[in-house]
């Protein structure tokens, strides 16, 4: 009775735009994080060119891999016309955000030292996961679901499968997101370059509260049955009992 009376008090709409502030408030802090407080990502060489490629990674992973996933997922909710036009705007946004997961991951590795000198961390691993299964995903939806050549019976036995690895891959994402904020600023607090108590640790740490706030967001949005008016369920009621 609980979960009910809260799916019908929060609307879809209601939720499009709470997932929709909290994907706002992410977007400007990690641009504030990342173009206010550069010196926090200088890397070891001083290159203007590695600057670069460190100031890119988490634009390209947050704005980039999570952001666009999330609006890629609430397509079905808030995009109007046929399924057709709502599944190729849904495989375009997930095919972009991979990308940029792709380009994301390669900024890290784009150094001098290799990739074995920055894949040591459970942050590292998890994106390479990360955006090895999303990949993996998005190859899947576009052959069950997109590809006319299946059948629809295969496409309706993959559906849930589907759905719920595209959730759990936006659901790693946040996580894997939250892990390399954490790294970053236990780091940066470690060699004494941020106070525990300052403004950019209260940026990084309002960015990872924000993510989770979104992540919960936009799962609930894509689970949550769509708004049914009183008068559709009467026709619903009624044409089962003459069925």
């Amino acid at each position: 009775m609980a979960a009910a009376e809260i799916s019908l008090s929060l609307s879809p709409f209601s939720l499009l735009v709470l997932a929709r502030f909290s994907g706002s408030i992410v977007a400007l802090l990690v641009l504030t994080w990342a173009l206010h407080f550069k010196t926090s990502f200088y890397p070891h060489s001083s290159s203007k060119e590695d600057l670069i490629y460190a100031v890119l990674h988490p634009l390209l992973m947050v704005i980039g891999f999570i952001l666009i996933s999330g609006e890629a997922i609430l397509v079905h909710r808030w995009l109007p016309g046929s399924r057709n036009l709502k599944k190729s705007v849904h495989l375009c946004l997930q095919g972009l955000a991979l990308a940029c997961g792709i380009f994301g991951i390669w900024t890290k590795f784009h150094s001098r030292d290799g990739i074995v000198a920055n894949f040591y961390s459970l942050h590292s691993w998890m994106g390479l996961f990360c955006v090895s299964l999303f990949g993996a995903q998005w190859l899947m939806g576009f052959l069950s679901f997109w590809h006319r050549g299946e059948v629809r019976m295969t496409r309706i036995r993959i559906l849930p499968w589907h759905v719920f690895l595209g959730l759990y891959t936006y659901g790693l994402a946040v996580a894997t997101a939250e892990t390399g904020l954490l790294e970053k600023l236990t780091f940066l607090q470690t060699k004494g370059a941020v106070q525990k108590r300052c403004t950019e640790s209260m940026i990084v740490n309002g960015m990872g509260l924000s993510l989770a706030l979104l992540s919960g967001m936009v799962i609930f949005a894509a689970v949550l049955p769509k708004h049914q008016t009183p008068h559709s369920k009467t026709i619903y009621s009624s044409n089962k009992l003459h069925s």
